[in-house]
């Protein structure tokens, strides 16, 4: 049977803020139509992130997110990925409360503390749409985003052992890669681990080729077979980078999340435009996009019955 490739669609994250792109999901309603629109486009895992229906901040308000995940779930059979990183600005336990008590098949989760600079976009644009906006970008300069070792064993035993779900363990630098390594070794995952490679965030690897074969190469040596990986680039290597990816035998995301730009200096329309334009490129290589159902298969999730919401 022919390689599938599993397509993740991030829909909004807490990076990009409100003035950036008059496109960006803010809503629950435009949050969860813009999923399903991705959905329909090919993408068979939708993370999701929340965010203050009236400012567009983001939250970890579970009652925000109880407004989108069941139209979601009723709309599409993809699989529903639920953040833990919220954003960097939120405690641990603001990051948690939510899927912890939803119970998704996947949830996303940092590999590690990580200098998370977002400050140099603010010099971007001059006109706000809301007051919070620019301060929070500028906070960035002296945030950890926090994720010890502690942290990334209450995600494991939260969400894994207590809960099903699986991980999306993101990976912003080859650190990181060791520390899965290690808890393979220690039986507090077990295969297949689902990498995602997070390129050009400021604090982590750069949106590189280069960048890109070495942390391939890094998980082959340390994780052998026991691996399936994924790649997404912020910004405008989104598109090169995550073909690259397949190339190289791994998987792609893309989303409103890491990149606003369709092509360079056109924004987005929506979070579909995005799924449909790699799917386009994939097909016409020669790739096969996996279906919701082989993409469980190929990573080993409970089912869409078995979750919280």
């Amino acid at each position: 049977m022919a390689r599938k490739i599993i397509l993740t669609c991030a829909v909004t994250g807490s990076i990009h803020t409100p003035s950036m792109s008059p496109y960006l999901p803010v809503t629950p309603e435009q949050i969860a139509t813009s999923a399903i629109e991705a959905a329909e486009a090919g993408a068979s895992v939708l993370h999701l992130h929340a965010r203050d229906p009236e400012t567009g901040h983001p939250s970890a308000d579970i009652n925000v997110f109880r407004q989108f995940l069941p139209r979601i779930k009723d709309s599409t059979d993809a699989v529903i990925n639920l953040t833990t990183g919220g954003s960097s600005q939120m405690s641990v336990e603001q990051r948690l409360s939510a899927p912890a008590e939803l119970a998704p098949e996947m949830c996303s989760l940092n590999m590690g503390s990580i200098n998370f600079g977002l400050f140099p976009m603010k010099e971007r644009y001059s006109d706000w749409t809301h007051d919070w906006e620019e301060q929070f970008l500028e906070n960035t300069r002296d945030t950890v985003f926090k994720n010890t070792f502690h942290d990334i064993e209450t995600v494991f035993r939260m969400l894994g052992d207590e809960a099903g779900a699986r991980f999306e363990c993101e990976c912003y630098d080859v650190g990181h890669i060791q520390t899965i390594a290690f808890y393979l070794k220690q039986k507090q995952i077990v295969p297949p681990v689902f990498l995602q490679f997070v390129m050009g965030v400021l604090g982590g690897i750069d949106a590189s080729p280069h960048s890109l074969m070495y942390l391939k190469e890094t998980a082959d040596r340390l994780l052998g077979d026991a691996f399936e990986f994924s790649t997404l680039a912020a910004g405008r290597q989104q598109m090169a980078l995550g073909t690259m990816s397949t190339i190289l035998g791994g998987h792609v995301r893309v989303g409103l999340e890491d990149s606003l730009m369709i092509n360079r200096g056109q924004l987005a329309t929506s979070n579909a435009e995005q799924v449909r334009k790699i799917r386009r490129i994939l097909e016409e290589l020669g790739y096969d996009i996996a279906t919701p159902a082989e993409t469980r298969a190929i990573l080993g999730l409970k089912g869409a019955d078995k979750v919280g919401f």
